[in-house]
C-alpha cells in the first residue's frame, strides 16, 4: 500500500472517530459574557502618565483619582445626577488634585485625562477574546466609561472587532451597581441572564452583579479580599485562564 493511499484512509476513517473527536470544542457554558472594562484593560495603565505630572506621587494619587470616580458614580445615582463618566473622571481628578494639594493647569488636567482613553490591555486579553469569539460566545462590555471611553481604548488597542457591543450604562444614564445598569445586558442580548456570564473586576461590581442575578466572575487581578456584603460571586479566579476554563471548560 502506497503512502498516498494510507493518508487516504487515515483522514476518512480514523479521524471522524479518532482526531477530530478528541479536539472537536465542547459548548460554551454560557452564550455570551459580559465585561466589565477593567477586566480586560489595566487600571493601573494611567500611572506613567500621573508619574510624569507629579512625580514621585503617581500610584498615591491614581489610587485616590480612582476611588474619587466611583465615589461621584454612586453619590450621582442616589442623587439622580447623572454624568457623562468622562466628566465624573474630570471631577474626580480636579479633586484628587486639590486634596493632594497639586497644581493642574489645563493641558496637564487635558493629558492626564487622555490616559484614560489610551490605555493598555492585560497581557491575556487578547488571547482570551480570541478564544470566546472562535467558540461561538458573544462578547459585550458592560462598563461604567462612556462610550467614547470604551471606543478609544479598543480601537488603540486593536480589539474592536472582538466584540458584539460596547455597551456603556450611559445608555439609560445609570452607572453600576444600579440594577437598571446591569438590566441592559440581557435586554441587548435578548438572552435570559442566566445565559451570560458577568466578569466583574471590582469585587463591589460581582457583588452587583450577582446581587441582580447573573452567573457572576469575580477576576480579582489584585488579589484584594471580597467585600463583606454576604453574597460572594459564583467564583473567583486571579486571570483570564479561569474565565476561559469557566466558559470552555479549557484553558
Amino acid at each position: 500500500m502506497n503512502l498516498a493511499r494510507v493518508f487516504f484512509f487515515l483522514v476518512v476513517f480514523a479521524t471522524p472517530f479518532g482526531l477530530a473527536r478528541a479536539e472537536a470544542p465542547s459548548t460554551p457554558r454560557f452564550k455570551a459574557v459580559a465585561f466589565d472594562y477593567f477586566v480586560l484593560f489595566d487600571a493601573n495603565s494611567v500611572i506613567p502618565a500621573v508619574e510624569a505630572a507629579y512625580p514621585g506621587k503617581g500610584a498615591e494619587f491614581t489610587k485616590l483619582w480612582r476611588a474619587k470616580q466611583f465615589e461621584y458614580c454612586f453619590l450621582r445615582s442616589l442623587t439622580g445626577r447623572h454624568a457623562d463618566f468622562f466628566e465624573v473622571t474630570g471631577d474626580a481628578l480636579a479633586y484628587a488634585a486639590e486634596a493632594m494639594k497639586l497644581d493642574l493647569p489645563p493641558e496637564k488636567r487635558d493629558r492626564l485625562l487622555n490616559a484614560y482613553l489610551t490605555l493598555t490591555p492585560w497581557p491575556d486579553t487578547l488571547d482570551a477574546l480570541r478564544r470566546l469569539k472562535a467558540a461561538g460566545v458573544r462578547i459585550i462590555t458592560l462598563a461604567n466609561f462612556s462610550g467614547r471611553m470604551l471606543q478609544a481604548n479598543a480601537e488603540r488597542a486593536g480589539l474592536g472587532g472582538y466584540f458584539d457591543e460596547l455597551l456603556s450604562t450611559e445608555v439609560n444614564k445609570t452607572y453600576k451597581p444600579d440594577p437598571a445598569a446591569y438590566a441592559l445586558g440581557p435586554q441587548r442580548l435578548k438572552l435570559a441572564k442566566e445565559e451570560i456570564l458577568f466578569a466583574a473586576f471590582g469585587s463591589w461590581d460581582a457583588y452587583g452583579a450577582k446581587a441582580f442575578g447573573y452567573p457572576t466572575l469575580w477576576v480579582n487581578r489584585f488579589g484584594l479580599p471580597a467585600e463583606k456584603l454576604g453574597l460572594a460571586p459564583d467564583k473567583t479566579v486571579p486571570d483570564m485562564k479561569g474565565l476561559l476554563e469557566l466558559v470552555l471548560g479549557r484553558s
